[in-house]
């Protein structure tokens, strides 16, 4: 800080200041004053410096902890919950009540190129209807391992059984539980089954699950963020290609569902056109909020067809497949691996550099080898990337 070095350089005669030896009268020599000023501090400096200490990364809140999941500001108990996953169909007939609110949603073909929905979320503390909730597919239950989720289903097939039923899978069945029950304004018979957070909060109890995360699972990092104050533009990579909408309909044939760059929100909007049904925005009933997330996963995955019904296995535990990661407007092509049940999926630039997801929700879209999805109408497919 600012240092004044003050030198008084007094040259004064004794004659002078004395009276007599015929002097008349006195004269006085007024003191030489130098200033020497250093150490002067730059003023952008101290800009810098009032910035760091208001970065945007302190929280809003005493208390609050950036999200494992999202990078969100959360609450600590929020944060060190377990969080759910909960299987929600994606039909004409599907009611989704609570979908808006997920961190993750996962998208994949189910038999007859349907898709079904997978959605984490962080906190579930306070639903009044959830769902609503359908079967479950067993590749699904490997996603959901990797966060360290309760599992949420509706019965299955009988091709779930060997995970379902190994003693490491807390799942909870609507199928033997009483904490489930049918909504009649839904119109069908199929797609009206619920739960709640009371519900849910019962069957942990009941099943004996802890809330708390299991041994070693919270000290993974999951996803890497990029920091807020620097959010990932994309604009690093030479080959980025501009997204303005990533259309799933060649992939989704059902579902034709696609998303919209909104450049005020900095979020891709979803929306989906289900056969025979008008296109529209993806809203949740239970809100009417549009379905918007900050971060899209376009992940090639290998598949078999199980049977003659049209069962699909999906091979969740893979490395150096190929992929896309689209956000604030711009797509890359990445890679990603899975090497262990509980182990994140790991995504990389070509550089083989892991990617940095921004702040905020994502949506991961799993993809048949093979098939293709439209870039602001240009096609691409697994094999582009080679």
């Amino acid at each position: 800080m600012k240092r004044l070095q003050v030198l008084l350089l007094v040259s004064l005669s004794s004659a002078l200041l004395l009276f007599g030896c015929g002097k008349k009268e006195e004269e006085i020599v007024e003191p030489v004053v130098e200033q020497v000023i250093d150490d002067v501090p730059d003023i952008e400096e101290e800009a810098e410096e009032v910035e760091e200490e208001t970065d945007e990364d302190l929280p809003p809140e005493e208390g609050m902890v950036r999200s494992r999941i999202t990078n969100e500001w959360v609450t600590e108990e929020v944060n060190n919950t377990r969080p759910i996953t909960v299987m929600i169909p994606n039909t004409k007939t599907a009611a989704q009540y609570g979908i808006s609110r997920a961190d993750v949603l996962y998208e994949c073909n189910v038999e007859g190129s349907i898709t079904r929905l997978m959605a984490l979320f962080q906190d579930w503390s306070d639903f009044d209807r959830l769902g609503n909730v359908r079967s479950c597919r067993d590749y699904y239950v490997y996603w959901s391992f990797e966060w360290d989720a309760f599992y949420i289903h509706y019965g299955g097939p009988f091709y779930i059984d060997e995970v379902i039923n190994r003693d490491d899978t807390e799942d909870i069945d609507g199928l033997s539980s009483s904490n489930f029950w049918r909504a009649s304004d839904t119109g069908n018979s199929t797609d009206n089954s619920y739960v709640d957070t009371q519900g849910i909060m019962a069957d942990i109890e009941k099943l004996g699950y802890d809330l708390e995360y299991r041994d070693g699972y919270a000290d993974e990092q999951h996803y890497v963020f990029a920091p807020t104050d620097a959010p990932n533009t994309l604009e690093q990579y030479s080959d980025a290609i501009t997204a303005n909408k990533v259309d799933m309909s060649p992939t989704y044939p059902v579902t034709n569902c696609y998303f919209v760059y909104n450049s005020e929100t900095g979020l891709y909007d979803r929306y989906q056109h289900l056969s025979g049904e008008a296109e529209g925005p993806h809203v949740d009933l239970a809100n009417s909020q549009q379905l918007s997330f900050k971060n899209i996963i376009i992940q090639n995955t290998y598949f078999e067809v199980r049977d003659q019904k049209g069962y699909l296995a999906f091979q969740c535990h893979d490395n150096t497949r190929d992929g896309w990661f689209f956000t604030n407007g711009k797509g890359i092509h990445v890679t990603w691996e899975k090497t262990s049940d509980y182990g994140a999926t790991r995504y990389y630039d070509d550089d083989g550099n892991e990617i940095q997801f921004n702040t905020g929700k994502t949506m991961v879209c799993i993809v048949e080898d093979g098939d293709s999805f439209l870039v602001d109408d240009v096609k691409i497919t697994s094999a582009d990337a080679q």
